[in-house]
Formats: structure tokens, sequence, C-alpha cells
């Protein structure tokens, strides 16, 4: 029996992950900006109407910078786990932290995880290059446009905000970009959604890719989309071959935590990697990150059906 059928069938599946898509919605983009922002007034020397204003354009308003990412960090912690935690446990009767309940997690298998998501960068990065360079039909030039425009601004708020000043910034920053959002964004798609479309299906397979498509779409990014819908499958398929959603979490933690990092020691000068660059990986490393990506993950695979026949 899977651990995904331990969950009561009160309503159907179906209903369960639409109620916990539309809280996390809700609650990301609504619930938790509002309240970071009365969060991050303290934190502001000046009016409210002033404070409101200059977040509408913070790349001007380098004194925005702490406040904004206080509201980023409230968004998804209230919108991707406070919100859905207290969903899950008023409506659907369960506890977030059953999905740790005896379960181990050995340090090999966080070792390999590691490793598996840093390799797997390699063959991504061409799906990253084709994506951020696709060029629509003339009849959705206007939509790529705007789509374009958008995500070059978010790529100037993202520059902005992983400009450190200090240590203690880029701890901050660290926090909020890799710590929150993989605890967050893993209990929603993997521990609640995937699980859900998979009872609504009655495919695994189907559930993790949807789930990770739904994980994209969260993000807004056209121009990424299809490259972290297979970031998504990845942490869907650890989730699913584990058992255990410690697996996809280290991994989500590891994917943001090592990017930010190595940012931050390019902008240091001890580095001379530009993770943020949309470019395919040199070939050699594609073919060695593809053929090592393809190991783990047969690897990791017997590993946890072994623990799973053993326990």
């Amino acid at each position: 029996m899977s651990e995904f059928d331990l969950i009561p069938h009160q309503r159907s599946p179906a209903t369960s992950a639409l109620f916990i898509l539309l809280t996390a919605v809700f609650g990301f983009y609504l619930i938790g900006p509002a309240i970071g922002f009365l969060m991050a007034i303290p934190f502001f020397e000046g009016s409210l109407p002033d404070f409101a204003s200059k977040l509408l354009n913070p790349l001007l308003h380098p004194e925005i910078k702490i406040p904004f990412l206080i509201m980023q960090g409230s968004a998804t912690f209230f919108g991707l786990i406070a919100g859905p935690s207290l969903y899950w446990f008023g409506f659907e009767k369960q506890n977030i932290f059953d999905f740790a309940k005896n379960k181990s997690t050995p340090l090999l298998v966080l070792t390999l995880t590691a490793i598996l998501v840093i390799v797997f960068m390699a063959p991504n990065s061409v799906i990253i290059d084709w994506n951020a360079h696709l060029s629509l039909p003339e009849f959705l030039k206007d939509f790529e446009n705007t789509a374009r425009n958008l995500e070059e601004r978010a790529g100037q708020l993202t520059r902005f905000f992983t400009t450190f000043e200090s240590v203690g910034e880029f701890i901050f920053v660290f926090f909020i970009v890799a710590i929150i959002p993989a605890v967050g964004e893993e209990l929603v798609f993997r521990g609640m959604l995937q699980p859900q479309l998979q009872r609504a299906t009655g495919n695994a397979h189907v559930a993790i890719w949807i789930s990770a498509f739904l994980f994209s779409m969260m993000h807004m990014q056209f121009f990424g989309f299809v490259p972290r819908v297979l970031l998504g499958v990845l942490f869907g398929y650890l989730y699913f071959w584990s058992g255990n959603l410690i697996v996809p979490i280290f991994a989500h933690f590891v994917n943001n935590g090592f990017s930010i990092t190595m940012l931050y020691l390019q902008q240091l000068g001890k580095v001379d990697i530009d993770v943020e660059s949309t470019d395919a990986a040199p070939w050699p490393m594609v073919i060695t990150g593809t053929i090592l990506t393809f190991g783990l993950l047969v690897y990791l695979k017997k590993v946890f059906e072994r623990n799973s026949t053993s326990s």
C-alpha cells in the first residue's frame, strides 16, 4: 500500500486538489503580501503612502530592498506553508508533520540527491536556452513581447535583490530565496497536490507531470516555463519513489541555495560562473551531466525501493 492511499477520502481528490491550489494562490498573491506589508513597515523610514508608492518601483529606491524581501518571504510563508497547513489540518484532517513522521533520511541519500540536482543543471541548461530564446508565431507576437517585458523586469528585480551589500544581507536573502520556498513549494505541490492528483487520475506519472506544470505556472515565467516543469518532475519522482517529503525539500533547497551561493561568490570574485545566464552549458558538460543524472536517478530509485521493502 502506498502512503498516498492513507489520505482520508472525505471528498473527491480533484476537489481537494482544487481547494489546495486555490488556498496557495490566494495566500501567496493576496494574504501573504498583505501581512508582509504590515511586517515591513517598521523597516521603512517614511509615511505609509510613500512606502506603498516606492513598492511599485523598487528598482529606483534601494531603501525598499529589505522591506520588499520581507513581503516576499511573507508571501511564501503564509501562502505556501501556513495557509495550506491550516487547510490540511482543518479540512483534510491531516497534520503536515505526518509527512516526516517515522521517516529516516540517510546521509547517503541526501548527498546523492544534492549531486543529482547539481549535475541536472547541465542538461537542463539546454532546455533553458531553448525556452529563453523561443520565438512565437506572428499572431502571438503581442503576447511574446508582453511576456519578455515582464520577464526582463523580473530579471532586473532579481539582480537588484541579489546584489549583496554584506554577509548578513546574503544570509537574509538565502533564507528568503532558498529555505522558505523549498519547504513551502514542496509541501504544496509534492506533499499535498501530487498525491491528490494521483488519486484523481489513478496514474502517478500523470500526477507528477500535472503537479510540475502547476508548480511552474505559479512562477509566471513563460520563457522559463519548460525547464521549471522538468525541475518539478525531478522533485516529483524523488517524492514518489522515496515517500519522504524531506527528499524533494532538500533537493529544492540545494537547487536554490547553490544558485544564490554561486551568485554571491561571483560577486566576491571567488568564482567565474554566471548562474543567471540562459545559455546552454558546453556540450561535454551537458553529455556528462545527462549520463550522471540518469545514473543517479536509477541508483536512487533502487535505494528507495530497497528501503521500502525492508521497512
